[in-house]
Parts: C-alpha cells; sequence; structure tokens
C-alpha cells in the first residue's frame, strides 16, 4: 500500500494544476458546468471510463470495470463554490468577484482526478468503481438532485464513500467515526413585511428592521432552554438583508437562517419554535412574515461495518498511527447523508493542520494532502475489490 502513496505524490504536480485551474474558475452550487465540463473532459483522458454527464442537471458519474468480479463501490467528491469574496493573495485565487472555492471542494475534486488516474493506469481491483462527482453540496440540493436523477439506478453500487477536509485536524491523518457524524440542516429564509417611509416621519411607517430585530433575539433561546444540554444544536442567521440607506425605514426585511440539530425530535421541535416566534414576533409590531423552506435536513449516519472496514485499510496503507478511530462529530453539515439514506457507507475527515476554518474569506486548501486523499480512494478501491 505504501508505494500507492510514494507513487501519487511523485505525479502530484498533476492534481495541483487541477486543483489551481478550479480555483482560479469558481462557480457557484448547481451552476457548476465550466466545472464539469472540466471534469468530464479530464476523466475521459485517462481512458477506460465509461462518463456519463448531466446526472442531477450538472452531476458526473465515471465507471470502471476490471476483472469478472461483482462488487461495485462508489467514491463521491463535491466541486462546487461559495459565495464569498476570497481574501487570499495567492497566484491561483479566485478570478470571479464575490464567489470563491474556501471549503476545499476543488482540492476534494483534485485528490478524485488523481485517483482515477492511478487506477486506469494499474488496474489493480477486480469489479467496478464508480467516481461520482457532485455539484451542489453547499445548497444540500446536488446529492438529492442526482438521487432523484436514478442515480443509484442507474449506476448501481455496493457501498459509497465521501471525505472532507478539515483545518485544525492533523495534517494527512484520517478520522472515521461510526453512526452520527455530522448534524442535519435546514436552510430557511424568512421575509418580514411592513411599510417604508422617511426615517425622520417613523410614526407612519412599520419597521422591518426592528421587527427582525427582535426575532433574531428571540431565536437564540430556543437552544439554550429547549435542547438537552447532552444534545447539540444551533440556530444561525447569517444574513439580516434591509434598506440601502440611514434615512430610510425599509419597507421588508430579510433574515437567512442556517438551522442544524442532531436529532430527530429536535430538529422538529426547533423548527416549530422558528416558525411560532417569526409568526408571533412579526405580527406585534405589525408586520407580516413568510418563511421559505429549503429541502429537509437529514443527519449523516455512517454505517458501523463499512466505516471499520475503511478504517482498517486506510490503517494497512498509511499505518495505525495516521487513523484516528473514532474520530470527533461535528455540526457542519453534508448532503452526502442523502446518499448514506439509500446505501450503506461511511464518510471521513482529512485533516489538513493549522489554518482557517472552511467558510473563512481567509481559507486555504492545504496541497500537501493531495496525494494522501488521493491514496486513500486508491487504497479503498483496491481494498474493497480485492
Amino acid at each position: 500500500m505504501n508505494t500507492i502513496v510514494r507513487d501519487l505524490e511523485a505525479g502530484a504536480a498533476q492534481m495541483r494544476e487541477w486543483f489551481e485551474h478550479m480555483h482560479r474558475h469558481p462557480e457557484l452550487s448547481m451552476q457548476e458546468t465550466r466545472t464539469s465540463e472540466f471534469i468530464a473532459e479530464t476523466l475521459r483522458g485517462f481512458g477506460g471510463y465509461e462518463v456519463e454527464t448531466g446526472i442531477g442537471k450538472n452531476g458526473i458519474v465515471a465507471s470502471l470495470t476490471v476483472g469478472d468480479g461483482e462488487k461495485v463501490i462508489g467514491l463521491r467528491a463535491d466541486f462546487d463554490a461559495l459565495p464569498i469574496q476570497e481574501e487570499n493573495d495567492f497566484p491561483y485565487k479566485s478570478t470571479v468577484d464575490g464567489i470563491a472555492h474556501l471549503c476545499g471542494h476543488d482540492g476534494h475534486t483534485a485528490m478524485l482526478l488523481g485517483a482515477a488516474r492511478r487506477l486506469a493506469e494499474t488496474r489493480n481491483f477486480n469489479g467496478t468503481v464508480r467516481l461520482i462527482f457532485q455539484p451542489g453540496e453547499e445548497t444540500m440540493q446536488g446529492g438529492p438532485a442526482m438521487i432523484n436523477d436514478g442515480l443509484f439506478e442507474r449506476f448501481p453500487v455496493d457501498a459509497v464513500f465521501g471525505m472532507h477536509n478539515i483545518p485544525g485536524l492533523q495534517e494527512g491523518k484520517f478520522y472515521f467515526r461510526p453512526g452520527d457524524m455530522m448534524a442535519a440542516v435546514d436552510n430557511w429564509e424568512v421575509e418580514i413585511v411592513g411599510k417604508g417611509g422617511h426615517g425622520g416621519i417613523p410614526e407612519l411607517t412599520i419597521d422591518p428592521v426592528v421587527a427582525g430585530s427582535s426575532i433574531v433575539m428571540a431565536i437564540q433561546s430556543i437552544v439554550s432552554r429547549n435542547v438537552a444540554p447532552a444534545n447539540r444544536a444551533v440556530v444561525t442567521i447569517g444574513a439580516f438583508l434591509a434598506g440601502n440607506a440611514g434615512n430610510v425605514v425599509a419597507s421588508h426585511a430579510i433574515l437567512r437562517f442556517s438551522i442544524r440539530s442532531t436529532t430527530s425530535e429536535d430538529r422538529e421541535m426547533i423548527l416549530g419554535n422558528i416558525r411560532r416566534i417569526v409568526a408571533h414576533q412579526a405580527e406585534s409590531f405589525g408586520c407580516s412574515s413568510r418563511i421559505r423552506e429549503g429541502i429537509p435536513g437529514a443527519v449523516l449516519v455512517n454505517d458501523a461495518g463499512e466505516t471499520d472496514k475503511a478504517a482498517r485499510i486506510a490503517q494497512a496503507a498509511f499505518g495505525k498511527d495516521q487513523v484516528i478511530y473514532p474520530g470527533p462529530s461535528f455540526l457542519a453539515s453534508e448532503d452526502f447523508a442523502f446518499m448514506l439514506q439509500k446505501r450503506k457507507g461511511t464518510y471521513c475527515f482529512l485533516g489538513s493542520g493549522p489554518g482557517k476554518m472552511v467558510h473563512h474569506p481567509e481559507y486555504f486548501f492545504n496541497q500537501n494532502i493531495l496525494p494522501v486523499g488521493a491514496a486513500y480512494w486508491v487504497a479503498l478501491t483496491e481494498g474493497y475489490l480485492a
């Protein structure tokens, strides 16, 4: 197995080129047409793969069969960017104003492409590997879109696997955890409608900013007063949009929520309380309100058997000291959770060392882990399809 790591480290320059190209040209969730074309073209250049595009709009599945084995493994990477202005000054920084790869999805895709090339060259397995390149992870749209487009009916797999880089965890180490690993997320938008007017004549207005501010503060009591301290949940209001001038009372305000929970009971309670607080707080200020609910969230649950199998393969490839098992869980969310509802499998973290956390304007993907992640995918495929 160590040969895999050494060989991929020797060929890391190509993975860096793929990564830097995608980093320069980010595209938002479900708008990744150029990125999808780049990935598909690169895969076809390796030879041997059956490459299918347009799955769930921009998704790709590349399949390679070797020998007569009947087992099928699925490996998934994401490739959408975020609506954040990058504040790094790298030569390969984003060239698109207000959009950047600040979660490492460009790195995830580069790693799976590196593994794809290696698997096509060596073909040291017996069965079928399916490489799943998924759009729209950040908005929780891409996974469901591919599934609804017949992902697992058209491209059957026995098990499916995912991976994410995590700053703050030790560089190059893998973290596996059976069971609940990441939270369910519900992304909601709330519109508060009042009556606009002159800032100096407030008695003729109904101020949605005041109503929205009250809602923001009231929402903070939900987790602290209603979720058991032994459980985990968080409600973040990441955007409060209203007005453009200091002397004008806006006619409406928009609040955007990220609601994360780890049990179905807490999730239903939190969502119900948000609906109640929004409606009654808005009404108490004379405003009306409207909630636009996103795709229902799901807790990411790793299959115990597949997690153990993947961890053991990683230990054999990298050494026991490079694998933390069981590892931590996070309140971040992943729409890979929807794939794990359909097929057994597991999701792991790959430590990227010190640095800003994902979604920070100064986050950067540690390119040193590119060959490490690619080696894991190769080792997992060869171990699973032995």
